[in-house]
């Protein structure tokens, strides 16, 4: 399916058209049962949740589009190993009270990204907030010394 039709009445369906709406699955014909190979709303979920992470002298950011969620659906979590986990689920309660629905687009959404922090972040100095959809996690890092250097006259 395409967002532009063809003139000549066929609807283009191609990974090389820009326009096609269908996504590539590289795995899709595989005899091997992978979760790459379903489908599901949930797998692409986990795909299309867009998170940038800059890093400055200072500090690492990361920030994450999550519109439609509330900042109590969304946990922001660190393992141990300096893995930084940010996931989050959204439920959507359909109300049936004899109403007539003409489209349901929204569902519920369940997201989960992993992310290994460099050696020097400061482990118990992370802050996350959350504002107007936007999800900011903050990792501070740990000074890094510049050498003393002690400057050895040559004698001769």
């Amino acid at each position: 399916m395409a967002l532009i039709p063809s003139f000549f009445g066929k609807r283009r369906s191609s990974v090389f058209d820009p326009f096609s709406l269908d996504l590539w699955y590289p795995f899709k014909d595989s005899p091997f049962p992978s979760s790459l190979t379903t489908h599901s709303p949930e797998t692409l979920a986990l795909v299309n949740t867009r998170i940038d992470w800059k890093e400055t002298p200072e500090v690492d950011v990361f920030k994450a589009d999550l519109p439609g969620f509330k900042k109590e659906e969304v946990k922001v979590e660190v393992e141990d190993d300096r893995v930084l986990q940010i996931s989050g689920e959204r439920n959507i309660q359909k109300e049936d009270k004899n109403d007539t629905w003409h489209r349901v687009e929204r569902s519920s959404d369940k997201f989960m990204r992993r992310f290994r922090l460099p050696e020097n972040a400061k482990m118990d100095q992370i802050k996350a907030s959350m504002e107007n959809g936007v999800l900011t996690v903050t990792v501070p890092k740990l000074e890094v010394k510049n050498p003393d250097i002690k400057r050895i006259e040559i004698s001769g």
